[in-house]
């Protein structure tokens, strides 16, 4: 069994009907059982932001729901996610003397959505798909992750 957090990206593709997220299905069989798709609480507020700052429509707006119907929401209520937060955020400023940054490491100002996000996917040891780059700096360190190109479609898998 894989356990993966689904970033907002991806999930805006599922609501697409993006290649990119039939390519998730296909490669990572993330909703096949026994694999495991878990939705951020974070990640419901933005979808919930983007459908209005977008104008989304009815068919838009009941594909979204229908998504979250199905997938597990992770809940921010949680000693370890919030403590988690703290390191990856200290982490990613170059400020944790306990766990010292490669040497070619900046500091990186991080969302704090995505420092939520990327807790999340830790402290539950998933696999956290995205479609963005700014969690690479996390990968090995806090979580696994799994960058997906918004160019690739199901035959890519």
């Amino acid at each position: 069994m894989s356990l993966f957090v689904l970033d907002t990206g991806i999930l805006v593709g599922y609501i697409r009907g993006a290649g990119y997220a039939e390519y998730v299905e296909r490669k990572f069989q993330a909703s096949q059982p026994p694999n495991m798709a878990v939705v951020s609480i974070i990640s419901k507020g933005e979808l919930y932001s983007l459908a209005i700052q977008l104008g989304w429509g009815e068919t838009k707006k009941n594909k979204l729901e229908e998504l979250l119907r199905k997938l597990p929401l992770a809940d921010l209520n949680n000693e370890q996610i919030i403590r988690r937060y703290a390191e990856i955020d200290a982490y990613s400023q170059c400020k944790d003397s306990t766990r010292p940054n490669p040497p070619e490491m900046s500091a990186r100002n991080m969302g704090k959505n995505d420092i939520w996000i990327a807790a999340t996917a830790s402290v539950l040891s998933a696999t956290l798909l995205t479609t963005d780059h700014d969690f690479d700096h996390l990968h090995k360190i806090f979580l696994t992750v799994a960058y997906i190109d918004q160019k690739f479609t199901a035959s890519d898998a």
